[in-house]
C-alpha cells in the first residue's frame, strides 16, 4: 500500500471567505503580521502500489476538487 496526499486549494482568483475570516480572527486575538490566509483541504488516501499518477489525477479531478474554482496537487509519501 502507498500513502497519497491530495491538497486542494481555492484558485488564486477565487475569493476565500474562510481564509479572510481567519485573518480577521488572528488580528483580533493579537496575532499580528499575518496578511493572508487561504484555507484548503487535505485528503490522505491509502492506495495499491499499482495505481498510477494518471488514475490519481482522475480521482482528484472527478471527486476531490471542483476544478472550476480549485487547484489540486497529488504527492506520494514514504511509508514509514
Amino acid at each position: 500500500m502507498a500513502k497519497v496526499v491530495v491538497h486542494v486549494m481555492p484558485k488564486t482568483e477565487i475569493l476565500d471567505p474562510q481564509g479572510q475570516a481567519i485573518v480577521g480572527a488572528l488580528g483580533r486575538l493579537g496575532f499580528d503580521g499575518v496578511s493572508d490566509v487561504r484555507q484548503g483541504k487535505r485528503f490522505e488516501l491509502e492506495v495499491d502500489e499499482g495505481i498510477d499518477d494518471e488514475k490519481l489525477a482522475e480521482i482528484a479531478e472527478s471527486l476531490l476538487a471542483n476544478t472550476v474554482i480549485e487547484d489540486w496537487t497529488v504527492s506520494r509519501e514514504d511509508s514509514a
